[in-house]
């Protein structure tokens, strides 16, 4: 994402409070990605006894944690209140009367109100692209790791709404569509957080819609506003929504608009402590360079 036009979190937070109700019914792309990341967890060995669910939207992965993880305390964390009220209709009826039903939290991935090493598995599907500040957000999702814990996500790349992008161009002078990171900065990132064994892959779903109001509506449906602080103010003008519709119809194929999202996948481990037999800490001594002069 671009940092020189930031992400009005405030607007973020109004737009997927409004959407929560309808979301689930519009959100395609969100319930595939979140099936493909957990094909990818299956091969994974892991089982945790805490896990995090960081932009947990309507909790649509949340079933599947109860049914795989049966003995894990689930912690789900969204910045849209509505979002998790509607995320805690997910847990078993049983686990909610038992108050075993996961642990609701509103807050901001960039400053997770969460204790330190708390959790096994940190989870986000398609939450990171609306952060300020990527590099620090997965500084606070490293420091809510405990070691040896993992961190599995998904995000959008470079390439996301490509053709709407392009048919905004030059229509006026706001930005209309996020800007989101290439999968190798990720990869660095995660480097610099902590992380070790970063995985990163990359594949692009298409969605086709009738024309581009129905694009557009879809978006709004899954809170997708615009949310760019370089936004126009108020609606967009009559005449470059027209011009738009216009510009978006070379894309046009097989009687269908395409809607490209670069969906990035990426997960890296927490090291653990390296240890004595006794279970004594070991401090690594690296020899200085030798000067040869």
């Amino acid at each position: 994402m671009d940092n020189a036009v930031p992400i009005d979190k405030r607007r973020v937070r109004e737009s997927f409070d409004k959407a929560a109700r309808g979301y689930d019914a519009a959100a395609v792309l969100q319930h595939e990605v979140c099936r493909r990341m957990l094909s990818r967890l299956e091969f994974v060995k892991l089982q945790p006894a805490a896990i995090l669910d960081a932009g947990c939207g309507t909790g649509n992965v949340l079933p599947d944690f109860y049914a795989r993880f049966p003995r894990a305390q689930l912690c789900a964390l969204d910045i849209a209140p509505a979002m998790l009220r509607e995320a805690r209709g997910h847990a078993p009826w049983l686990k909610r009367v038992l108050g075993r039903g996961m642990l609701p939290v509103c807050g901001d991935i960039e400053h997770l109100p969460l204790k330190s090493g708390a959790f096994d598995l940190v989870w986000s599907n398609l939450a990171l692209q609306w952060v300020n500040d990527p590099p620090h957000a997965f500084i606070e999702l490293r420091r809510a790791l405990a070691p040896g814990g993992l961190l599995m996500f998904s995000t959008l790349g470079p390439d996301t709404l490509k053709e709407l992008r392009a048919a905004y161009a030059d229509t006026d002078r706001y930005t209309h569509v996020n800007r989101f990171i290439d999968m190798h900065d990720v990869g660095d990132m995660l480097v610099h957080a902590g992380f070790a064994d970063p995985v990163m892959d990359m594949e692009y779903i298409t969605l086709t819609y009738a024309d581009v109001r129905a694009l557009m509506h879809d978006l709004k449906a899954i809170g997708a506003h615009n949310a760019n602080a370089g936004r126009r103010p108020g609606m967009t003008a009559r005449a470059t929504l027209a011009a738009v519709e216009r510009n978006y119809e070379r894309f046009r194929k097989d009687d269908r608009l395409p809607a490209t999202f670069e969906v990035i996948y990426g997960h890296a481990w927490v090291p653990q402590k390296r240890t004595t037999p006794e279970g004594k800490p070991v401090i690594e001594i690296k020899p200085l360079p030798v000067d040869k002069q």
